[in-house]
């Protein structure tokens, strides 16, 4: 079973912080593990921050008051840019499903100036599964998955793409109950 290009939902029992009401975007699951970055969950940080930081100029204002995503708690300081393919930049890595993942600092001057990618989510961190991890996961209910879809990552509300993804599933998350059985 290949989840690459998949969305993992999490269920109401996974109530850890990191996790807890997340939609995983899974870049990569193969026999290594599996590699992916939370997409609905806020920082409460601007990118002008990591710009400062960084002491990139922004010319752009729009680019400084997009909000960073924490991406998971992975390496929480190290930055990621997800985008659709076209531009490349030093560290532009191509995933499967139409997904690319560049974390150099190039990719951030070009934000900073208005630049592609036009479409991208900023996030700090990722997420990622030893061997069998993940498939222990699901199997014990942690996790709902389905095909990704770039519409919800790129084009739905931040606080709205968990439950976009549900409609993907044809379910609606807040009938979901973490207990299974009958009364």
């Amino acid at each position: 079973m290949d989840l690459t290009h998949s969305f993992l939902l999490s269920m109401p029992q996974l109530t850890d912080g990191d996790f807890g009401d997340s939609l995983v975007y899974l870049l990569d699951h193969g026999e290594f593990g599996a590699f992916g970055v939370i997409i609905n969950q806020r920082m409460g940080m601007a990118l002008g921050e990591i710009f400062e930081q960084l002491d990139i100029d922004n010319a752009q204002p729009h680019a400084a008051a997009t909000g960073v995503l924490c991406g998971g708690p992975v390496n929480p300081e190290h930055g990621l840019v997800l985008h659709p393919p076209g531009p490349n930049f030093e560290t532009t890595r191509d995933f499967p499903g139409g997904i690319s993942l560049s974390s150099s600092r190039d990719v951030l001057v070009a934000l900073a100036a208005g630049g592609a990618p036009e479409q991208h989510l900023v996030l700090l961190g990722h997420a990622s599964w030893a061997p069998g991890q993940l498939e222990d996961e699901i199997g014990a209910n942690a996790w709902l998955t389905c095909d990704a879809d770039t519409n919800v990552i790129f084009n739905v509300a931040t606080d709205a793409r968990r439950d976009a993804a549900g409609k993907l599933l044809g379910i609606d998350l807040l009938h979901i109950s973490g207990e299974a059985g009958h009364a």
